[in-house]
């Protein structure tokens, strides 16, 4: 039960027995104070600990006196101030949400991050609503006018622009505006845009945990902006009685030392309802730099101790217990699970642990950038994570061709990628991968290299469990062993989306890289990129009509997806097997082009030459989609028939959608990191 719904359960309950109720604190320490008939308050610290084991925030200091502090039941005086505190300012966190574009939530941790850091400081009332469950836009700026919060915190990622706008609109038109404040991906990406539209704004440049904590602190006057952790927002100076806006400024950068990274669940249960998934994280940040992935308001890798998580779990668990038809897998999104640091595998171990003995399966990411030696010390280490419940892991493989991975800064090699490839398979451990087939600065004969190493049936090996892991390791790079081990399945069958092309995204190494060599163009605020032009035209409609085939199969092939995370057993695997059949009729989709490319001359002739190139491709794109379309429809049908009602009902709203589609659109909503 979430701070407010406890607070006005108690105050019916309570009824005359009790002046006011009053809740704060996180999840794990949940404060309640009822106030007495003779001014007095109860306080009890919910998790059973004692009042002095809790690290009170220093505001607090001279402004509540327990009369049993060694106890997690006391009586105590509170000053007005102290009741103030812990009602304001109330705070309200909106994640916003195309439910068009993913038809199924995912638990929201970036603001039931944030909603656990404001709850920590004991200050204030959160509130949070998510357009994911069933909150329209026009009811989420209802909210706002009708609530008033004194704060509201908006997160929005790729293709949200729309949405934040037009609620921010609506804020700053209040006659009384909250002090608002936007993070998440996009906003990072687009701060310069959104100051000069929207003076007043403040955005989030990092974690939003320390940025909530100092914010609370400054809406209460004790730190000013300046001191409030990673934002940028308008320096002002006044003159003449109005507001002058001057040079944006960032007040102090964020610590990575922080290791509390949980959320509150006050939206698990919605999420469920709903038929998403549970999300969590057991690090933050990456161990590398690739070129195509701005890390500024991600920061460098750091992971939370393992020890830190049972209560989560615990916590997760008693909600799991009520959804007996959720898988209970949890999700680790997590952009790097391992780390590099000496304690790396030790760690990893512990946490796979932790999760299978709170009763968990789960999934989460890792990069392959590893050479042989890592293998042989860590082969072990994959093997037993399996045994802990791993049931799959995505890896940010993004290219087998070496120019390729040089110019990503992937700090790999093509045949690197395919040792891995091979001993994580071999070991038994459920992998897909991220592959970005189109770069504005490939070469023809980089695209013909990308498509063979999609195609090559050499990579995924047969799990083999038994084998011992020596073998495995020296066997990944004997071709004879590897053809006995072959499953015969290509790697294409393994990327988790096909046809993905590279996005040129604000502040990235590779944008920078393509701006020097003329290929940009406007920035596109929607995605946070930059539009650009391929240095091989022809590259570049190919890769105009595969963004347009991935977006006509998008909602379907993520409601797929999303299934998938859903289930378990038989109804999963018969999933999966539906869904690749999406993806190789985009390998097949992807040779079409590459002849279509190979027959047209590399310099534009006549004026029309990439009009009659995309006349073309699109005539492939349609008889191809013509046969996808039959296979699908008996591949559907399976899947219907083997699958809980509840979500066969979801499959067949969305796959009758799709087959009634016949435009080919852009949507814009590819996730450039393919997490």
């Amino acid at each position: 039960m979430n701070p407010v719904e406890l607070r006005d359960h108690l105050t019916q309950h309570l009824g005359d027995h009790a002046s006011r109720v009053l809740v704060a604190g996180t999840l794990d320490r949940r404060l309640v104070l009822i106030e007495q008939p003779d001014a007095r308050w109860v306080v009890a610290d919910l998790s059973g600990h004692n009042h002095d084991t809790r690290y009170w925030p220093t505001w607090i200091t001279g402004h509540i006196e327990m009369d049993t502090p060694d106890s997690w039941l006391s009586l105590a005086n509170l000053d007005d101030a102290a009741v103030h505190r812990f009602t304001k300012p109330t705070v309200l966190l909106a994640a916003l949400y195309h439910p068009e574009h993913f038809p199924l939530p995912r638990f929201p941790l970036g603001v039931s991050d944030v909603a656990r850091a404001a709850r920590s400081t004991l200050t204030g009332e959160v509130s949070l609503l998510d357009m994911q469950l069933g909150t329209t836009l026009s009811g989420l700026i209802m909210a706002v006018a009708e609530n008033r919060p004194d704060i509201l915190g908006i997160s929005a990622t790729f293709g949200q622009h729309d949405l934040m706008t037009e609620l921010l609109d609506a804020a700053y038109s209040l006659e009384s505006q909250p002090m608002v404040i936007a993070g998440g991906s996009l906003t990072a990406r687009n701060e310069a845009l959104l100051l000069e539209r929207y003076p007043k704004l403040l955005v989030a440049r990092g974690a939003g945990e320390p940025t909530i904590k100092d914010l609370l602190a400054h809406w209460h006057g004790d730190i000013p902006l300046n001191k409030v952790h990673g934002i940028g927002y308008n320096g002002a100076a006044r003159g003449e009685g109005t507001l002058i806006i001057s040079r944006r400024r960032t007040a102090k950068p964020v610590s990575n030392s922080q290791d509390d990274i949980f959320p509150e669940l006050d939206l698990l249960p919605a999420t469920f309802e709903h038929k998403g998934v549970a999300q969590a994280e057991g690090s933050r940040g990456c161990t590398n730099y690739c070129s195509f992935c701005p890390r500024g308001h991600k920061g460098t890798w750091f992971g939370s101790h393992p020890e830190a998580f049972p209560w989560l779990l615990e916590e997760m668990g008693h909600i799991f217990d009520r959804y007996p038809h959720v898988s209970r897998t949890l999700y680790l999104v997590d952009e790097e699970f391992i780390g590099r640091d000496d304690g790396a595998v030790p760690r990893a171990l512990n946490m796979g642990s932790t999760l299978h003995d709170a009763g968990f399966t789960w999934e989460t990411s890792c990069r392959v950038d590893q050479d042989t030696a890592w293998h042989r010390e860590r082969a072990d280490m994959w093997r037993r994570l399996v045994q802990h419940g791993l049931r799959r892991c995505l890896f940010g493989v993004e290219s087998g061709v070496d120019s390729i991975l040089e110019r990503f800064n992937k700090e790999t090699t093509g045949e690197q990628n395919a040792v891995a490839i091979r001993t994580l398979s071999a070991l038994g451990v459920p992998t897909r991968f991220t592959y970005i087939s189109f770069d504005q600065l490939m070469t023809f004969e980089e695209l013909k290299a990308t498509y063979a190493y999609q195609g090559r049936t050499d990579l995924l090996l047969r799990p083999m469990p038994n084998l011992p892991i020596r073998e495995i390791v020296e066997g990944v790079q004997d071709p004879e062993w590897v053809a006995w081990a072959s499953s015969g399945r290509p790697l294409h069958s393994g990327i988790s989306y096909m046809l993905v092309s590279m996005e040129c995204l604000v502040g990235a190494a590779y944008t920078k890289r393509a701006q020097a060599a003329g290929l940009t163009g406007e920035v596109r605020p929607s995605m946070g990129r930059v539009d650009s032009r391929f240095a091989d035209w022809r590259i570049g409609v190919a890769s105009q009509w595969a963004q347009l085939w991935v977006d006509r199969n998008f909602a379907l092939d993520y409601t797929f997806k999303s299934l998938e995370k859903m289930l378990d057993g038989d109804p999963r695997s018969i999933v999966r097997a539906a869904r690749i059949v999406l993806k190789y009729a985009a390998y097949q989709v992807f040779g079409r082009m590459i002849d279509a490319i190979e027959q047209t001359p590399p310099v534009p002739g006549e004026k029309g030459a990439e009009a009659a190139l995309g006349a073309r491709v699109r005539t492939e794109l349609e008889d191809e989609f013509k046969a996808l379309s039959k296979k699908m429809a008996s591949g559907v049908e399976h899947v219907l028939r083997n699958i809980p009602k509840d979500f066969a009902a979801i499959l067949d709203k969305e796959y009758l959608r799709w087959e009634q589609t016949s435009e080919w659109r852009s949507i814009n909503a590819s996730d450039p990191c393919g997490t």
